[in-house]
C-alpha cells in the first residue's frame, strides 16, 4: 500500500457522522441538514435537456481535452465574465470532471517529489481535497490561517523563508470555503510577487465564484487580476465548476484555464489518468455556459436567503453576512463540536463543526468555536434552522 495514504485523515462528514453516533435527535422537529454544501436549487431545464438530447454521445470515445466547441464556449464565458482577451481554447483550458478531481490531480502534476521536502501551502480553515493532494503528490502541507483578525487572508509574508523556499503549490480559494471572502487586487499583487519570487504555482478555486449578492460587482477573479496588474498567466492556473452556479453538482463539470505550459503537462497526466468528460455532459455543460438567466435567479435565491436569516443569527451569534459562495462562518463562542452535537439533538438540524474544516497550525485550529451554516435548503427550511439556532442560544 501506498504509505501516504495513512497520512490522510477522515473526511469532515464522516467525522460529523461519528460525532453524531449514538445521537436521537429530537423527533418534534423534522430535520434540516445544512452541514454540507450541495446546491439543492431545481437544475435548470435548459441543462438537463441538452443532457437527453445528447445521449447518443455515449457511442464514443471521448477526447481528455473535451470538443472544440465547449472549450470555445468556456472560453468566451471567461472573456465576459471577467472582462479579459478570451483564453486559446486549444492551449489555455482543459474541461474536468468538477473542479475537485482537477485541484486533487493538478498537485499530482505540479509537485516535483525529487527535490528535498516540497511544501504546498493551503488556506485553513480549508477545502480538504488540497491536504490530500498534497500528502499524496510526496509534499508537506502548509497551513496559513485565516482568521477575522486577519480579514480571513494568506499572510505569505509570515511563512519561514525555509519554507517559502521549499514551496512548489499554493492552494488559493476566492470566495473562500468557508468565510465567503473574496480576494483584492492587492491581496493578489501580494499574492503574485511571492510567486515570482519563489517560483512556486498558484491554483486559485474559484468554484463559488458566481454565488454573490451584488449584480453590478461580482467577485474578481485570479486571471482578472493578473491581467489588471499587467500580467500573463505564468504559473497561475484557475479551477471553476458549474455544481454550484448552475446547480449541477451530479454532472461533474467544469474547467481549468491559465498557463498553456503548465495546462500541456496536466493534459499529458490526465490522458493517462482517464479522466475524459462524458460527451452527454460536454453538450449539457454547453448549454450551461451559454446562459446566464439562471445563473441570475439562482443568485436572487440565494440572497433571499441571506436577507432572511443573517439578521436572526446576528442577535445569538458572532456572524457577519459573506463576500460571497453560499455559506454563514458563525462564531459560537463555545465548542463547536459540543455546539452542533446540542443542536441536532435539540433541534434536528445538522451544521458542521468548524474545527472539522481547518488543522491545528501555529498553536490554533482556526476553526474552533465557527460553525458553518450551508444556505443550501429551501426558503423555508433555512429561516426554521435559524429560529431552532436562535432557541438553542438563547436556551444556553
Amino acid at each position: 500500500m501506498n504509505p501516504d495514504l495513512y497520512k490522510l485523515q477522515p473526511y469532515p462528514f464522516q467525522r460529523l457522522r461519528d460525532l453524531f453516533a449514538g445521537t436521537v435527535p429530537n423527533p418534534e422537529y423534522a430535520p434540516i441538514n445544512l452541514s454540507i454544501g450541495e446546491p439543492k436549487h431545481p437544475t435548470p431545464t435548459l441543462i438537463s435537456s441538452a443532457l437527453a438530447e445528447n445521449l447518443s454521445g455515449l457511442a464514443t470515445y471521448p477526447t481528455t481535452i473535451g470538443t472544440a466547441r465547449l472549450r470555445e464556449t468556456i472560453s468566451g464565458w471567461i472573456a465576459q465574465r471577467y472582462q479579459v482577451p478570451a483564453p486559446n481554447p486549444d492551449t489555455e483550458i482543459i474541461p474536468v470532471n468538477g473542479s475537485r478531481e482537477a485541484l486533487f490531480a493538478f498537485a499530482q502534476t505540479v509537485v516535483d517529489s525529487s527535490l528535498p521536502q516540497p511544501v504546498v501551502i493551503s488556506p485553513n480553515p480549508f477545502y480538504q481535497i488540497y491536504e490530500g493532494a498534497a500528502l499524496l503528490a510526496g509534499a508537506e502541507p502548509y497551513f496559513l490561517n485565516t482568521l477575522p483578525g486577519n480579514d480571513f487572508s494568506m499572510a505569505l509574508d509570515a511563512v519561514p523563508e525555509s519554507v517559502l523556499q521549499r514551496t512548489q503549490l499554493l492552494y488559493v480559494c476566492s470566495p473562500g470555503n468557508p468565510s465567503g471572502k473574496v480576494l483584492s487586487i492587492e491581496q493578489w499583487k501580494e499574492i503574485f510577487a511571492f510567486s515570482d519570487r519563489y517560483g512556486f504555482v498558484i491554483a486559485a478555486d474559484e468554484c463559488y465564484s458566481e454565488i454573490y449578492f451584488d449584480e453590478a460587482d461580482p467577485p474578481l477573479g485570479a486571471l482578472q487580476a493578473a491581467r489588471l496588474l499587467g500580467r500573463d498567466y505564468s504559473r497561475l492556473v484557475v479551477f471553476s465548476s458549474l455544481s454550484k452556479r448552475s446547480n449541477v453538482p451530479g454532472m461533474r463539470s467544469g474547467f481549468v484555464a491559465g498557463d498553456a505550459k503548465l495546462l500541456e503537462k496536466f493534459l499529458l497526466y490526465r490522458t493517462y489518468h482517464g479522466c475524459a468528460m462524458n460527451p452527454a455532459v460536454q453538450a449539457a455543460s454547453i448549454a450551461a455556459w451559454q446562459d446566464e438567466v439562471h445563473v441570475v435567479e439562482n443568485r436572487r435565491l440565494y440572497a433571499e436567503k441571506f436577507a432572511a436569516v443573517t439578521p436572526l443569527l446576528q442577535d445569538v451569534l458572532d456572524v457577519q453576512m459573506p463576500d460571497a459562495a453560499f455559506y454563514l462562518w458563525a462564531y459560537t463562542g463555545q465548542a463547536d463540536t459540543e455546539f452542533a452535537l446540542k443542536l441536532y439533538r435539540e433541534y434536528n438540524v445538522t451544521v458542521l463543526p468548524g474545527s472539522f474544516l481547518a488543522r491545528e497550525a501555529h498553536g490554533v485550529n482556526p476553526g474552533q468555536g465557527f460553525i458553518r451554516i450551508a444556505l443550501v435548503a429551501s426558503l423555508a427550511e433555512c429561516v426554521e434552522a435559524a429560529e431552532r439556532i436562535h432557541q438553542l442560544c438563547v436556551a444556553s
